[in-house]
């Protein structure tokens, strides 16, 4: 059976895009193109969907009061929210492992979450799915474009799968590119979303950054020592050590 969805945009030209471009995929079926949280509504109660484009803003009623209703359902299907807004909305997105398309369309953005959409059906992860949803909305994202506040969970995604992580589990963080590794007891994970952009998220009380590609649990600090070379490294409670670089220094320093 193919993909069944639904496009929930007020402006006609941005439906017709999607449209138009998802026809590359003879295997998604389109049940309904949308011009309002009402329409969709009707559209959900007369069809059984597994994707749902949903635009941000719109008028009468925001996506978001929507996918407030959506994340109820016990297998909610998977929402791609469409926005024009960036850096914030992104920050949000990601956190809680759900996908976004920003405005303009781009044709390699959406190829890729045509993947990540069939990694996750395949895997029967809507439940998975609908709790990360959940939390996204709970944490109070209210239709303003701004990032959640300080998330207890964050929501990992790899290959048609979500794990939820708890914030007070975190150890220590340390960047990989585009990724970072969230440090736990025994174990590390693999999330898609800059060291920059978690900061932003985490409680300054909770979290201090170290280096430019390392952030410590206040908690897990134990001992800063200089090396050999003159560069500093700090060991924390679980035994991990982390380079300390100059610029964060005086701050750790205060922590401590």
């Amino acid at each position: 059976m193919g993909v069944r969805y639904l496009i929930v945009d007020d402006e006609a030209p941005s439906r017709a895009n999607l449209r138009l471009a998802l026809a590359a995929h003879p295997e998604w079926l389109l049940l309904a193109e949308c011009d309002s949280a009402a329409a969709a509504r009707r559209a959900l109660a007369d069809h059984e969907v597994d994707v749902i484009f949903l635009d941000i803003q719109m008028p009468t009623e925001s996506g978001l009061v929507l996918a407030r209703e959506i994340s109820r359902l016990r297998v909610p299907p998977l929402i791609v929210f469409a926005t024009a807004y960036s850096e914030h909305a992104v920050d949000a997105f990601e956190v809680h492992a759900l996908d976004y398309l920003l405005k303009p369309l781009s044709d390699a953005r959406l190829a890729q979450t045509v993947e990540r959409i069939g990694a996750m059906l395949g895997q029967r992860q809507r439940e998975a799915y609908g709790a990360a949803l959940r939390d996204y909305v709970d944490a109070g994202a209210g239709g303003t474009g701004q990032a959640v506040e300080r998330p207890a969970r964050i929501n990992v995604r790899s290959v048609g799968r979500i794990e939820q992580i708890r914030v007070d589990d975190i150890l220590w963080i340390e960047s990989a590119g585009n990724y970072v590794e969230l440090h736990l007891e025994g174990r590390a994970v693999l999330h898609r979303i800059t060291l920059n952009r978690l900061e932003a998220l985490l409680a300054p009380d909770d979290f201090l950054r170290v280096h430019r590609s390392a952030i410590a649990r206040r908690s897990q600090i134990a001992r800063l020592e200089t090396v050999g070379d003159g560069s500093y490294r700090l060991t924390l409670r679980c035994g991990a050590a982390v380079a300390v670089s100059e610029r964060y220094l005086g701050a750790l320093k205060s922590a401590m």
